[in-house]
C-alpha cells in the first residue's frame, strides 16, 4: 500500500527535523538482512542514542533538500535499500554502531554520512570515524593522561620517603 501526499509530506518533515537535529546521520545498505536482525539493530541503537529509520530514498531526498545546512549536498549516493542511523548526542555512535552489528551481519556495509555542518562523508570516512573509541573511553583516556604527571610525582615521593625511612632504619640499628 502507498503511503499518501499526506503522509509523505509527514514523513518528510519527520526525516528533516531528524537531520536538523542529529550531529551525524549514518547511511548505510541493508540488502539480505532480515527483519529480526533489523528489530534488534534498532533495540541496540536506542541504547546509544540512535535512531534508526528505513524511509524511501526519494523521501530523504526532499528532506536533505528541505534542510538549509544539508539542500546543497550531492544525494547520488542513495540508491538501493538504504537505512538512516540519526543520533543527536554523539558524532560517532551511529556508525559505531552499525560497525558492530555488521561484524555479525556483513550485509549491512557503509554508503556515507551527513554531518551537522550539512557535509557529505563517503564510507571510507565513516568507517574510520566507526573505528574511532567511544566519547566515554577518550574522555577517560585525557583524564589519565592528565593525571599521569601527578601520579608519577606521588610515586617518586613515596619511593624516596620509604628509601629516606629504610636508611634512617638501619642507621638506629647500626
Amino acid at each position: 500500500m502507498s503511503l499518501t501526499k499526506s503522509k509523505k509530506d509527514e514523513v518528510v518533515a519527520e526525516v528533516a527535523e531528524l537531520l536538523a537535529s542529529s550531529k551525524m546521520t549514518v547511511v548505510a545498505k541493508y540488502e539480505g538482512t532480515p527483519v529480526k536482525a533489523l528489530q534488534s539493530l534498532r533495540k541496540k541503537g536506542k541504547e546509544n542514542g540512535t535512531t534508526l529509520k528505513v524511509v524511501k530514498n526519494r523521501l530523504v531526498i526532499k528532506a536533505v533538500q528541505a534542510n538549509e545546512k544539508t539542500k546543497d549536498t550531492d544525494t547520488s549516493d542513495l540508491t538501493g535499500m538504504l537505512l538512516y542511523a540519526f543520533n543527536s548526542e554523539d558524532e560517532v555512535a551511529p556508525a559505531q554502531a552499525l560497525k558492530a552489528f555488521a561484524k555479525a551481519n556483513p550485509t549491512i556495509e557503509f554508503v556515507g554520512a551527513f554531518s551537522a555542518d550539512g557535509t557529505y562523508m563517503d564510507a571510507a570516512q565513516v568507517k574510520t570515524l566507526a573505528d574511532l573509541p567511544s566519547k566515554e573511553t577518550l574522555i577517560g583516556q585525557v583524564v589519565e593522561t592528565l593525571l599521569s604527571p601527578v601520579n608519577d610525582v606521588t610515586n617518586a615521593l613515596s619511593g624516596n620517603l620509604h628509601a629516606l625511612l629504610d636508611g634512617l632504619a638501619d642507621k638506629a640499628t647500626a
